[in-house]
């Protein structure tokens, strides 16, 4: 990536995808690696259950439409996981080879697949004979793309409700364009209209359309709405020009041309997830000169994928671990010019498992930044969750677990609205699976005494 300091630079050209896939032969060759094993680990690690052996076998023989259908079977977005899943830890982490060589490259194969179905545009499913029931999706992310595709293959008519532009949710908006092109979300959405679900973006549930209407007209409603923007921090200071939300940073490289240039600024980001990593990079990509990342604990702690971590440290960016803001500085004009820090130490154990930091008197400095990105989580929309009276827990709706249903019989909820209280983990591949589920846990609702729904699944989805 050129760091040349000259405006006149073409930025887009430091957000085109970083990692090639790879070519025919290559996709080839290690296919014919994978032991093809019975029972195999690796699908007992893929959270969405896909068969890996299956699609990689039928890479191996020259299918590679059906390898792609095998792998959307399971899975929606399994194009967009390919790219963002952290299949060390999963389905490669799970691999048999790993006790005597490498593992296969499972994540690179499941790309190469899907990527040949982008290329020739291939229309893998069909829709199914609709059986007169309907169901409302708030919200058009992973998890409501997933639902939606399941639940229009069981026969519903579906109506998605995206607040936003336009659909995909983390995928189009909150991942860097670097790691995941916006073509990939746009063709998997499209993938979910082919089965016929219609998608009313720009209709902002509580606001353009009532949830009282929803509730009036659908048999069932699930709720995908995600989480919102970053919340404040507290800080003295926050609002001086400068001080930026690091979703809304991210989302600014992927909704519009890249006016934005950060050359010789000197940026710190607060936060260690994966979003801090990502508004780091972005940085970087941006012509910063130097990019810290400031955590209030260890890198043992940190919530970012090790990946995403390693990434990091290769395109520059700097950790200051044990590091907490105190304040933000700024100058005559109202920027920011600087943000005092404490150091930190690690104390007795929180509720969470974790070492709770607390400041080290005396170790206060000041670091000289132009800009300050907060990634320290992100708020709940209550008021919407409230709007359909639903039994919460700080904007974490409280669910059923076997079928994903809320307080409210006829409403249902999964992905990021559910995360946290020991509910899942916040992934792309996690959300796809939630959305999978709760499709079922509403089948099953709508048709107590039909057969089982994972069998109708299996029948509508015939590979």
């Amino acid at each position: 990536m050129s760091q040349s300091k000259s405006t006149s630079i073409d930025l887009s050209v430091n957000f085109q995808e970083i990692n090639p896939g790879f070519t025919k032969q290559e996709a080839a060759e290690e296919a014919n690696r994978c032991l093809f094993c019975f029972d195999a680990p690796c699908i007992q690690a893929c959270p969405t259950g896909i068969d890996i052996p299956v699609f990689i076998k039928k890479i191996a023989s020259g299918n590679v439409k059906g390898s792609a259908k095998t792998i959307l079977s399971a899975n929606p977005m399994g194009a967009s996981c390919a790219r963002v899943c952290p299949t060390e830890e999963l389905c490669e982490g799970a691999c048999v080879l790993n006790h005597s060589t490498k593992p296969v490259k499972i994540g690179l194969l499941q790309r190469y697949a899907t990527d040949v179905a982008i290329q020739n545009n291939e229309k893998l499913f069909e829709p199914t004979q609709k059986n007169g029931k309907t169901v409302a999706i708030v919200g058009a992310g992973p998890a409501g793309l997933s639902a939606a595709w399941e639940l229009a293959l069981l026969g519903y008519t579906v109506t998605m409700f995206e607040a936003e532009e336009k659909a995909g949710g983390l995928n189009s908006y909150g991942i860097v364009s670097f790691r995941l092109p916006q073509a990939i979300p746009a063709w998997e959405v499209k993938q979910v209209e082919s089965l016929g679900v219609q998608i009313r973006t720009r209709s902002r549930v509580g606001k353009d359309i009532s949830v009282e209407d929803l509730l009036k007209h659908y048999d069932a409603v699930l709720l995908t709405i995600g989480m919102g923007n970053v919340p404040k921090l507290g800080l003295s200071g926050e609002d001086l020009d400068g001080v930026m939300d690091a979703i809304e940073f991210v989302k600014s490289t992927k909704t519009k041309p890249i006016k934005t240039n950060l050359f010789g600024k000197k940026i710190a980001v607060i936060g260690a997830g994966n979003t801090a990593i990502d508004a780091a990079t972005c940085s970087v990509r941006l012509g910063a000169d130097n990019v810290k990342i400031l955590y209030r604990r260890t890198v043992d702690e940190m919530t970012a994928y090790p990946f995403e971590y390693e990434f990091a440290k290769q395109e520059g960016v700097e950790f200051r671990w044990l590091t907490a803001p105190v304040r933000i500085i700024g100058d005559e004009n109202g920027r920011v010019k600087g943000i005092v820090c404490i150091k930190m130490e690690l104390a007795e154990q929180g509720d969470d498992g974790r070492r709770r930091p607390k400041p080290v008197s005396g170790t206060e400095f000041v670091l000289e930044v132009d800009a300050v990105i907060k990634a320290t989580g992100q708020s709940r929309y209550i008021e919407l969750v409230e709007q359909f009276n639903l039994k919460h827990e700080n904007g974490v709706v409280m669910i059923d677990p076997s079928r994903f249903q809320t307080s409210n019989k006829k409403v249902f909820a999964c992905g990021d609205v559910i995360f946290g209280q020991g509910q899942g983990e916040a992934m792309v591949v996690s959300a796809a699976q939630q959305g999978k589920q709760s499709a079922y846990g509403i089948h099953q609702f709508l048709n107590e005494s039909a057969a089982d729904p994972g069998l109708l699944f299996q029948i509508n989805k015939e590979v």
